[in-house]
């Protein structure tokens, strides 16, 4: 018998915000899926459309990013950018056949530790829904071998 799809999720959180409301979420031993894997970033404009396709590219079955919210960046600005960064990978997925719900962008503060788990809850059962996440290739037409 084959054993259910669980899917496999990167999450980039920033360092102040997004990550700190993960280790909430830990310390509060909040329940939410073991499927995301994070990778703490200094700060969600850090992350680049690079990095969202490389790990489509490797086989995650989702990606999210995570940041503070719009106006409280330790950085200022960081936020803005990933807003319009993530804005045109959402674009860019969808324009390469790739389903745009396997990716998904989340403002979460250092006290939000509950939102945190939430986000973790419904984003895995949305990826497990959506089933294992096809091969990513730069060109669906040399996928096709068109």
């Amino acid at each position: 018998m084959q054993s259910p799809f669980e899917p496999k999720i990167l999450a980039f959180l920033c360092n102040w915000c997004s990550y700190a409301g993960a280790d909430l979420a830990g310390v509060s031993r909040l329940q939410y899926p073991p499927n995301i894997r994070v990778m703490r970033v200094m700060c969600s404009g850090t992350v680049s459309p690079h990095h969202v396709i490389h790990a489509f590219q490797r086989g995650a079955d989702g990606v999210l990013v995570a940041g503070c919210h719009i106006g409280d960046c330790h950085y200022i600005k960081g936020n803005y950018m990933t807003l319009k960064r993530m804005t045109f990978v959402q674009e860019l997925i969808r324009f390469a056949g790739y389903n745009p719900e396997r990716f998904r962008l989340e403002w979460i503060s250092s006290a939000e530790g509950v939102k945190f788990a939430e986000v973790a809850r419904d984003f895995t059962e949305k990826v497990r829904s959506l089933g294992p996440a096809p091969p990513f290739e730069a060109s669906p037409r040399l996928a096709m071998g068109i």
